[in-house]
This record gives C-alpha cells, sequence and structure tokens, in this order.
C-alpha cells in the first residue's frame, strides 16, 4: 500500500520571505512566480492608470493603486493585480504594506504567460472574495470585458472594443474611450 505525503501549502509569512528580485503570487497555498508583463501589457496599464486616476481624483473616490501591490485575500492567496480600486467605504482595507480583503474593482490585463490564470483562477478566487467588478483588458485583442459579482461568481457582463466608450456599473459616469487606452 502506497501512502502519499500531502503537498506542502504556502502561507502569507511563507510568501513575505520570498526574494525581492522576483513577482510572486500565494493562490490558494501554491506559490507562483509571475513573469515580467510584456510592452503592449504596460502601454495598456499605464494609459488606464492615467485615465482611472483622473476620473477617481476628479470625483473624491479613494483609492487607484498600480501593480504590483500585494492583496490579501486570505493567509493562502496574496495577489498582486495589474489595478486595483478600493471605494472610500472600503478604504479601512488599504494599510502602508498591502491591501487586506477584496478590492472593489481588480483589473488584469492579460500577457501570453498570465492569460489563462486570469481568466480562470484568478476570476475564481477574486469572485470567491467578493471583487465587486473584475475588468480582463486583452491587449492583442484590445478589448475589455467587465466582470460583476453574483453570489460569489465574477460573471461577464460586456466586451468593450476599439472605438467603443467603456462605462462601468461600478465607477458612475466613467466614460473611458478605448481608443485612449490602445493608443500606441
Amino acid at each position: 500500500m502506497t501512502t502519499t505525503q500531502p503537498v506542502a501549502k504556502y502561507t502569507y509569512e511563507d510568501y513575505r520571505t520570498t526574494a525581492d528580485d522576483e513577482r510572486y503570487e500565494l493562490i490558494d497555498g501554491d506559490l507562483i512566480m509571475v513573469p515580467a508583463p510584456n510592452v503592449k501589457h504596460q502601454k495598456a496599464q499605464g494609459n488606464l492608470y492615467y485615465h482611472l486616476r483622473d476620473f477617481i481624483t476628479e470625483h473624491g473616490l479613494a483609492v487607484l493603486l498600480a501593480g504590483p501591490c500585494d492583496v490579501v485575500l486570505s493567509d493562502t492567496s496574496i495577489v498582486q493585480p495589474d489595478l486595483l480600486f478600493v471605494s472610500r467605504e472600503r478604504e479601512h482595507l488599504v494599510n502602508d504594506d498591502n491591501v487586506r480583503g477584496a478590492p472593489d474593482l481588480v483589473i488584469e490585463i492579460l500577457s501570453p504567460s498570465t492569460a489563462d490564470k486570469d481568466r480562470g483562477v484568478k476570476r475564481e478566487l477574486y469572485g470567491r472574495y467578493g471583487v465587486t467588478e473584475y475588468w480582463l483588458v486583452d491587449p492583442m485583442a484590445e478589448t475589455v470585458s467587465i466582470h460583476r459579482q453574483r453570489a460569489g461568481v465574477l460573471a461577464a457582463i460586456h466586451t468593450f472594443g476599439r472605438k467603443q466608450t467603456l462605462r462601468s456599473p461600478l465607477l458612475a459616469g466613467l466614460e473611458l474611450q478605448l481608443d485612449d487606452i490602445f493608443s500606441s
């Protein structure tokens, strides 16, 4: 009779001791190294941050952060979204070290090395922990897909592309021209 050894799961304390020169995420106790994003990813992230920061600041909505920034969903799930927004009502989640709990909005920008994880395990994780709205940004297809919280699941509600104006149920009044996001 053969018995298998249980697989060791990592915790937040283990995660904190990882090398500073590498990017990691901790998903359900599994430590995953995250490669550096490509240039299209970085351009889309910068453009999104610029436009969202202006809107959030102008409307006094609270905190917009760009990754890498630790979001501690549990002792065994720590992620680093590309962008995240925390509303004034939930600003208590933000401290000097990290964000402890689910942000209102998480934005992941797809890269070839992370797309499957962002569409799958991370979307499931964000839904389970109560993220209200999740944007999947595809810089290759030049689309943004908005997912909304429905009973612990983030369900797709709309996909926007070039020549379209993104409107978010979470950020009332936001009108984001996607040509501005995907411009070179």
